[in-house]
């Protein structure tokens, strides 16, 4: 379907981060591949759950860096080995990454 140049596709991000978009993208394509890998992985639960709480502090649209930075370390640490998810756990780091460093340790805290 045509439309001009002024009309906005329904539901676009429009004001949204879009390092919150590419983070919740290359998320779901991690837990997608994580989902269709049919080898047992001991450590599949955890990863699981920490790419949900990925998803999670994306939606909330400003997430903390220091916790997307704790959840891709853990996620790597369940998934890592795995050459198949290389690719997709290497976007989740890059969108990680996009967030900035964390603040010092010593640095308020």
């Amino acid at each position: 379907m045509l439309r001009s140049v002024e009309q906005r596709p329904v539901g676009s991000d429009e004001g949204v981060d879009p390092r919150v978009t590419g983070l919740r993208s290359a998320v779901s394509r991690l837990r997608r591949e994580l989902a269709s890998h049919r080898a047992d992985l001991v450590d599949r639960e955890i990863a699981e759950g920490e790419l949900a709480a990925l998803d999670a502090m994306a939606l909330g649209g400003a997430p903390e860096v220091r916790r997307l930075r704790r959840s891709l370390l853990i996620v790597a640490g369940c998934v890592g080995s795995v050459s198949a998810l290389a690719d997709a756990l290497a976007g989740v780091r890059h969108a990680v990454e996009l967030f900035g460093a964390p603040p010092e340790r010593g640095a308020g805290n």
